[in-house]
Parts: structure tokens; sequence; C-alpha cells
């Protein structure tokens, strides 16, 4: 798993618990997913097709630091799917756990495209002439 981004946890993120809002949670997770996604298949109009069942394994609070991580699982004709943890930065301890996250690629009216993509390409090795 790679970890690609951190949030830090601030009172506006928080639910009437004081604990991290799921929803904001979730907010983060799908769009870690759509920049990936969009890195990855060379196309801005990929959008989120499906999110499987969302495992909250524990929280976060106010102050704390979380870092979002992605999988490639597969690589479909027009899609990508992802799988995604969350974590406390400092403790390790596992946030949140999505197996399966569905991003389709489209094109201008809106239609699955095929991306021709097989395998994770890294933008330093795009680069290379």
């Amino acid at each position: 798993m790679r970890f690609h981004t951190r949030k830090w946890i601030k009172p506006q993120d928080l639910n009437p618990n004081g604990s991290l809002f799921g929803g904001r949670l979730l907010e983060w997770i799908d769009e870690e997913a759509a920049l990936y996604a969009i890195i990855q298949l060379e196309n801005p109009k990929t959008v989120t097709k499906y999110m499987s069942e969302i495992d909250f394994r524990s929280s976060a609070r106010e102050g704390d630091i979380i870092e979002i991580g992605m999988d490639v699982v597969k690589f479909g004709r027009a899609s990508l799917t992802l799988r995604c943890e969350v974590r406390n930065k400092m403790t390790r301890e596992s946030i949140i756990v999505i197996d399966k996250i569905v991003m389709v690629s489209l094109d201008e009216n809106g239609k699955s495209k095929p991306h021709g993509k097989t395998e994770i390409e890294y933008v330093k090795d795009r680069l290379k002439s």
C-alpha cells in the first residue's frame, strides 16, 4: 500500500462526539481515489462508479495526522479498481478500509471510454525520453 496524502484533523472535521466525521473522511478518500485514477488513466474525466463495504476500524481525534493509502487491485477495460486504507500516521492504527473503489474513465459524452492501461505507471517514468 502506498500512502499518498496526509491530513491533519482539525475542529471543523469533527462530529458531535469529538471524533473525525465519517463523511469528511469519505470525501477525502473519494478525492484521493479520483486523483490517483486520473493520473493513472491520464484522463481528467474519471469518476467514481462504486465503493464496496466501508469498514470503520477506529477513529481519529483533533490533532491526529492521518494518511490515505491506495493500491491498484485491477485494470478493467475502462475502469480502475482500487483498495484504500486510512491509518493514523503516528500509531499506524488502521482507521478505515475499503476493499474496492471502482473508477471509470469517460469520454466527452460521459460514456465509458477504454483507457488501454494494464499496469501502474509512475509519472517519473512517463517523463523519460
